[in-house]
């Protein structure tokens, strides 16, 4: 936990992404990000500076290998208040539309309920599990598919309904996540979307392994990169 805790530490207080008083929702998947990220924050909360509260919000998008009562024991067992909104997620994008790149609608109508959420609880954040290799594989999908130099931020605040979204997981390496979930024996949802490993974002992460096997520094270059352009507030 303590190399967890220190790129956390590192990324909240780089971004200003924690201030007294705050209370955060965290989005909770189920997933490796989401239950590290909730345990890293409870973690924190018990000694950093700045008093914040923090609460788990799940989606369930309606599928049958979605655990409910596994992401309510997560967080009985941190002692963290936990709201479950169901969705017809499932419904809309893979049955009614049938959409063969669910995963961009997917996630908007995942966002849409979570910030209903936190308004609703008197959040004034949401805290996302995406980490360091979420933000190259982005920047790639956005740079091959769609022409763009972009990629999500370190912290975004919405005008709209006043929320502010932090990543404090972004300098982290997916490997350094499933390594701290490994060591430490955590249980997870082993599988919370059936794009899993076919989507475009599974091709681009192969091809960023591909390209680290001749470039070892790629992953530092490419955030370096992102920085130096204040790529979305980099």
């Amino acid at each position: 936990m303590q190399r967890i805790l220190s790129s956390l530490r590192k990324a909240i207080e780089e971004y200003h992404m924690i201030e007294d008083g705050d209370k955060i929702a965290v989005g909770l998947s189920g997933g490796k990000d989401s239950i590290t990220l909730l345990m890293a924050l409870k973690n924190l909360q018990m000694f950093y500076p700045k008093k914040f509260e923090i609460i788990a919000v799940s989606v369930d998008p309606g599928f049958p290998f979605f655990q409910s009562s596994f992401l309510k024991k997560v967080c009985s067992d941190l002692n963290i208040p936990f709201f479950l909104e169901d969705s017809h997620i499932k419904e809309i994008v893979f049955d009614i539309r049938k959409e063969k790149n669910p995963c961009s609608l997917c996630a908007n109508l995942r966002r849409g309920i979570l910030n209903s959420v936190a308004i609703r609880e008197n959040c004034n954040k949401i805290a996302l599990g995406h980490n360091l290799d979420d933000v190259l594989e982005t920047f790639f999908l956005s740079l091959l598919y769609n022409g763009n130099i972009h990629t999500f931020a370190p912290i975004s605040y919405m005008d709209r309904s006043k929320i502010t979204v932090i990543r404090p997981l972004i300098y982290l390496e997916e490997r350094d996540i499933q390594r701290f979930i490994k060591r430490n024996s955590i249980e997870i949802m082993q599988k919370s979307c059936p794009m899993d490993g076919i989507s475009k974002r599974q091709e681009i992460k192969n091809l960023i392994i591909s390209l680290q096997n001749n470039i070892p520094n790629l992953k530092a270059n490419l955030l370096g990169a992102i920085k130096r352009r204040n790529i979305n507030g980099w």
